[in-house]
Parts: structure tokens; sequence; C-alpha cells
């Protein structure tokens, strides 16, 4: 670990790499001794090894200078060589300012792609790239890559463009491209003898089911989810469900998304039905498992809970002034979870976001920026972001939690279930509440208890003031909230010591 890190910086400051706002360390991936990364929005790959370090700046898509690479974690390995996947300016155009403050980029020259590295061989191959070459518009991102080893191909997922999304085919060599199935795709894992996918429709509401290709039979299964509040452990629904990421552990298909986690069995809900757990839902926030990865570690699961993954700058229409609000109100940090359930336990406590972890050696690797990706009139000639890497030893999952604050405005919950805090591990939990009115406050108390069974619900009066409610009785268990009455005026605050 001493000699991978020292061939690399531990921070990188802001570097010319025209996109929005910034984009972060991705596809960190540790395997037979290489270490590989893409820093985006430079569009510079790296492949770190003890002897030293190879860099790529994605030339074979297209001319220099490039920007982005990666911002989704497209990234598998497979025998003696690394699958990289994602997006790339090939040559980037910053088009300027428009106004003196909006600015934007040309998105004639992006292309999505799939590189293979071969690491014996220390060569890199372009296997696939496609491009719409419009100023406006682009192809599918590639947000995933799945190595499906019964038929020997790549899977990957495209749910971020204009045009080609859904779940495409290439076969280890870059041919045989095929669609499998038109929906939008952002994330998927393998899944017994299946890969399973969200279904991604659009980027208002969110994930509405879950896909699965059959690597049998060559099919996909497909199940929309419907009215969330009835799959819901609270009873509560959620909105904006943007994908975080997927995996599969404990014989489910976890798919995180803002909001909460949708657990299940989406191949045979005979078996166990998809039910939705709330996870950190701050209401109209973009607190989110986004643009992250989870990390099998332990026998459990690493997820990354990120406070400032996607921000706008400068809106344009109702929808973005909502979505400037929801995105740069910060309610608290970011969050390391560990899950095991029933327990699900925070162990870190870091900046704007991570955007990656790694298992090496006795060490976890994580990824982590302090700017979130911008709007389409938020362009930059640079990366706006100081990305830079952070390690941790292994015991972090059984030390004591840290302590943490997170802030809510009342206008962001309104009347809606929201929280989902997990309280393994403190000692002093008190929710805070400075209402303007009378209330009456609902505290659903649950864990991840596999399978997962419903809430218990307490109520207490709340005054006009200063409210202060002991959360000692529900130690161990995630505690989520529900204020009987809007109160945009209110503050809540979570103090977890």
């Amino acid at each position: 670990m001493s000699n991978l890190l020292s061939n690399i910086d531990m921070i990188y400051p802001p570097r010319y790499g025209p996109e929005w706002g910034s984009g972060g360390i991705f596809g960190l991936k540790y395997y037979r001794g290489t270490l590989y990364f893409t820093l985006a929005f430079e569009a510079i790959a790296h492949f770190v090894r003890d002897d030293g370090i190879r860099i790529y700046r994605y030339e074979y898509v297209g001319p220099l200078p490039t920007s982005g690479g990666d911002t989704y974690n497209a990234v598998d390995t497979v025998d003696d060589e690394i699958f990289f996947g994602g997006w790339v300016h090939a040559p980037a155009i910053y088009s300027g300012r428009r106004d003196g403050r909006r600015a934007t980029i040309s998105f004639t020259n992006k292309y999505s792609h799939v590189h293979k590295y071969n690491i014996s061989e220390d060569s890199i191959t372009l296997l696939w790239k496609e491009g719409l070459h419009h100023e406006t518009d682009w192809v599918g991102e590639v947000s995933e890559i799945v190595y499906d080893p019964i038929n020997d191909r790549l899977l990957l997922a495209r749910a971020d463009g204009m045009k080609n999304l859904g779940v495409y085919q290439i076969d280890r060599k870059g041919g045989n491209y095929k669609q499998l199935s038109s929906i939008p795709a952002m994330k998927g894992s393998l899944f017994y003898d299946h890969v399973c996918f969200d279904m991604f429709p659009d980027w208002i509401n969110g994930v509405n089911g879950i896909q699965c290709i059959d690597l049998i039979e060559n099919r996909v299964r497909y199940i929309e989810f419907g009215d969330v509040s009835k799959m819901s452990v609270d009873g509560g629904g959620v909105e904006w469900r943007l994908t975080g990421a997927s995996i599969s552990a404990y014989g489910r298909f976890f798919l995180f998304v803002r909001g909460g986690i949708f657990i299940g069995n989406p191949i045979d809900e005979g078996i166990e039905p998809i039910r939705f757990v709330r996870l950190f839902d701050f209401g109209l926030s973009g607190y989110n498992a986004r643009r992250t990865m989870a990390k099998p570690f332990g026998g459990g699961i690493l997820i990354p809970y990120n406070a400032y993954t996607e921000a706008i700058i400068y809106p344009t229409n109702e929808v973005e002034e909502k979505l400037k609000l929801a995105t740069n109100t910060i309610v608290g940090p970011s969050i390391l979870l560990y899950i095991s359930p029933p327990i699900a336990k925070i162990i870190g406590v870091f900046g704007a976001r991570i955007t990656g972890i790694e298992v090496i050696d006795n060490k976890l690797l994580l990824a982590v920026n302090t700017m979130a990706n911008t709007g389409r009139y938020d362009a930059l000639p640079i990366d706006a972001g100081f990305r830079g890497f952070l390690t941790l030893n292994h015991d972090v999952i059984n030390r004591d939690p840290p302590s943490i604050r997170f802030k809510i405005l009342g206008v962001q919950v309104g009347n809606r279930v929201f929280g989902g805090i997990p309280l393994t591990g403190y000692r002093e939990p008190i929710l805070k509440i400075y209402a303007k009115k009378g209330n009456k406050l609902y505290i659903y108390e649950y864990d991840l208890s596999l399978p997962l069974d419903e809430s218990r619900i307490d109520s207490y009066n709340i005054s006009a003031g200063r409210n202060v409610i002991e959360l000692n009785g529900y130690r161990n268990s995630i505690v989520a909230f529900k204020l009987h009455d809007e109160d945009s005026s209110s503050r809540i605050i979570i103090d977890l010591l």
C-alpha cells in the first residue's frame, strides 16, 4: 500500500477539464497488484503499481485536450484485464459565457466508451465508442460494466443521455454490440444467475422498477414498483428516487436510491418481495448514495452517503429553482455506512462526497471530493473540485461511531416521512425541533432485519418553540420521523453523540 500511494498524489487541485462543476476520482479498482482510477474531469486514467504508474488521457477516443472520463464508476475485472468505461470529450470544447454568468460547453465531441487494460502486457485497447455529434445532446454514458461469466460478455448500463439508453452488451473484444433492454439503466449487479439493473425512465421521479437479464435464457424480467408507500416499512413514499449504487448480498438485491434502499428478490418475488427501507431521506435534498460505489467488506456492505453530489448554480426555470434549493442546502456531512443486517452503522464522517472505495491490504482507500457535479449552464474550463485520497484502517467498522449533526428545514420535509437515521453505537442521540406552532411528531422505529419487518410507531406532542426529544430508547435501531402538519418555518436538528 505504501509503495502504491507514493506513486500518486493524495490531493488533485483544479486543473483544465471543461465540464459542469467537478467530476472526481472514479472507477477505483485494485486488481492483481494494479490500482486503476480515472481523474475526472481531466480525463486522466491511472494504472498504478509498486514500481511506477502509467497515464492514459483517452487519446484513443479522439484528439487532445480531453475531458470527462467516468463519473459513475463503470469498471469490472476479468482474468488479466480491467475493463473501464464512461464518457469523454475528445477534444473538449469550452463554449464560454453567454450573459456574464451562465457558461456552456459543446457536446459535439462527446463519446461514450469502453476500454480494456491488460495487466501483464501493460497495454490499453479502445474496445468501443459512440457519439451523437450534437451541440447540446449526447448518447447514453456508460455508467456500469458488469461481466457476465456465463456468456463471457460485458453488460453496460446507460441512462445519462438523450439517445441509445438501456442495457447493452459487447463481447470482451468489443464486438457483438447489442441492446438488450430499451429501458434506461444506471447501475447493476450480478444476482444469482441474473444481472439486475434499476429502471430509470426520467430524472424527476427517478427509479420506478428493477430489470434483470436472465443469463441462462437471455431474456429480461421487469418489476415495476407502483406506489412505493405500499412497499415501505414505514408506510411513507419517497420522492426524487435518483439511483445511487447497487449490490447483491445476503441472497438479496440491494438498490440504493435517494431516500433509501429497495431490498428483495427481483427475479422471484414469491421468495421475497421487494421492500423499501428509508435511509438518510431529508426530503428536498440531494443527500444520496449517488455517484459512488457499494463495496463488499467483511461479509457486509460499505456504502457512502454524499452531502453534495449534484447541484444547480444558475437555474433557468421553476423546477431548477427548486433543485437549486434542494441541492445547495447541506443538511449534514457525507457519511460512510456499514450494513451487516440487522445493523446499519455510521463508521465515518467526511466532506462533500466520497466517489470510490477500495480495499488494499489492511486499509480502506477512499476517493473524496470537495465539489459537486453542476448543471448545464454552470460550465467551467476547469474541474472546480479538490479531489484526493484518504486511508482508513479495517477496524473502523468496529469502533465507536463519530459524532454527527443533521440540520433539516421544515420546508424540505413538509408533512412527509423523513430521516432513516441509524443509531447503532450512539450513546446520546437527540432530536431537537424548533417549531413555529404546536404539532404532533411520529417516530418510526425499524432495523435492517432480513426479511424486512414493519416499523413501530410512537407519537409525541410538539409545542411552539424548542422541543428536545431523547432518542436513547431507540438505540441500535433506525428512526424516521413525520410531522402531522407541515411547519415550513421549523428547524429540525438530529445530534448523534
